[in-house]
């Protein structure tokens, strides 16, 4: 670990680092309203983005937020339910091709777009840090802050129409939330590596964990281990990180699946 924080690859595990606790916390919530499918729609949104931010001459982080909260209204104005569901899969496809087709066409657009979804954590510089340090400072406690509404979103659906209060400010601030949270792990860790951590780690969390807040503590604890131990294996082999990450928390997802004893979810 020491070796970890100290020299050339300090800042990139700390960036890395910081987003391994938030993703797995936001990703519990995405299992919770059904949407985890969001984690990967959103990665290849905020991937488009950035690289038409790169061909208007912007910075790549502000056309991935813009890219992603034009999603998130798009998606409202949709509607709810499976209609929702399609939205997801429509801004996963479209992403996509659109990320792909100005990689191939703009200058110097190739490497950056291998980047976004392969990742470039081995190069993240103090402005990743800063980046990744000020989401986890702000989105976790207001992701907490939600915790509640959001619950009774999923159990108690009618509650607020009962309580004649929208529930619209609801989620569009957790999908507000969601995509900057996306939109900074599609810029350090890649798509597939920031869709790993949010998927992987909630879904053993859902499966063995006793309760939500116990849940939350388990995909945590999952994420950063899993996150640590990739990070490491891939200096040790000299792999690309992205990938690597994506089999360690796959093989550890698998081995707690094979885990005997009673499964349990939360909800």
């Amino acid at each position: 670990m020491s070796e970890l924080l100290s020299g050339l690859f300090a800042i990139p595990f700390l960036t890395g680092l910081a987003l391994a606790v938030v993703l797995p916390v936001l990703g519990c919530f995405l299992r919770l309203r059904h949407e985890w499918i969001a984690a990967l729609a959103y990665g290849n949104v905020a991937a488009a983005g950035s690289l038409a931010a790169l061909a208007l001459g912007m910075p790549l982080v502000g056309g991935g937020l813009a890219a992603s909260a034009t999603a998130v209204f798009v998606k409202r104005m949709m509607g709810t339910g499976r209609v929702r569901a399609t939205a997801y899969a429509f801004f996963l496809v479209g992403g996509w091709a659109v990320a792909v087709l100005l990689a191939a066409n703009l200058p110097m657009a190739e490497r950056i777009g291998h980047a976004l979804f392969d990742g470039q954590l081995y190069f993240a510089e103090v402005g990743h840090l800063v980046a990744a340090l000020s989401v986890a400072v702000v989105v976790l406690p207001l992701l907490l802050a939600l915790s509640r509404r959001l619950l009774l979103c999923e159990i108690f659906p009618q509650h607020f129409r009962l309580q004649g209060l929208p529930d619209w400010p609801v989620h569009v601030g957790f999908d507000l939330l969601t995509v900057v949270v996306l939109a900074a792990a599609t810029l350090s860790l890649g798509v597939m590596a920031g869709f790993s951590l949010a998927f992987l780690s909630p879904w053993v969390a859902f499966a063995r964990a006793r309760s939500w807040r116990q849940g939350l503590f388990v995909a945590v604890a999952l994420g950063v281990t899993g996150y640590t131990a990739a990070f490491a294996l891939a200096l040790a082999f000299d792999q690309p990180f992205g990938p690597m990450l994506c089999l360690v928390l796959l093989g550890g997802a698998l081995a707690a699946a094979g885990i005997s004893g009673p499964k349990r979810t939360i909800l």
